[in-house]
């Protein structure tokens, strides 16, 4: 049960990604799997401790994976091109990403409840609903943090792309 969930989630979240992703939802959700797992004693106390931590794990490969791309050897600060019809590809989802992250672990030393929220929503695809229902908070309740996170986060982020601190 908890698979079928997870790859759905995988599924959306990647659906979001840039065309030519190399890695794939199940992918994901196999990578994230195995790293819950390969932990001795994990000991998740209910759901929204489970999926916290997939979230949270979800998160790092595909920052890893951002990380990766952009990484000298492997073409970074290069751009993809579609040789069907040789039109630059855009870039920038591999620095957005990393940018969030980056934003995301200041937000989560301000404000760590907040910052599951993100993670729940944004890394992995879930819904206001499915996110409250993972953290054990009420919807409402979740919306507000949702929207509160939001706007700090795009304060931090455009902050960043203009230089302050």
């Amino acid at each position: 049960m908890v698979y079928d969930e997870l790859r759905r989630l995988a599924a959306q979240k990647m659906a979001h990604e840039s065309p030519g992703q190399t890695l794939q939802p199940t992918a994901l959700v196999h990578e994230a799997y195995l790293r819950l797992v390969g932990q001795t004693d994990p000991g998740w106390k209910n759901r929204a401790h489970f999926f916290a931590a997939a979230a949270e794990a979800m998160r790092r490969i595909l920052i890893d994976n951002a990380r990766r791309k952009r990484a000298l050897r492997h073409g970074g600060g290069q751009h993809r091109v579609d040789i069907a019809d040789l039109a630059m590809a855009a870039a920038g989802k591999d620095d957005q990403l990393l940018a969030v992250n980056d934003a995301l672990e200041k937000f989560a030393a301000v404000d760590p409840a907040k910052a599951d929220l993100v993670k729940l929503r944004y890394f992995v695809g879930m819904t206001i609903e499915e996110a409250a229902a993972a953290l054990d908070i009420s919807p409402p309740t979740a919306k507000r943090h949702w929207t509160y996170a939001r706007a700090w986060l795009h304060h931090e982020l455009t902050a960043g792309q203009r230089g302050e601190d």
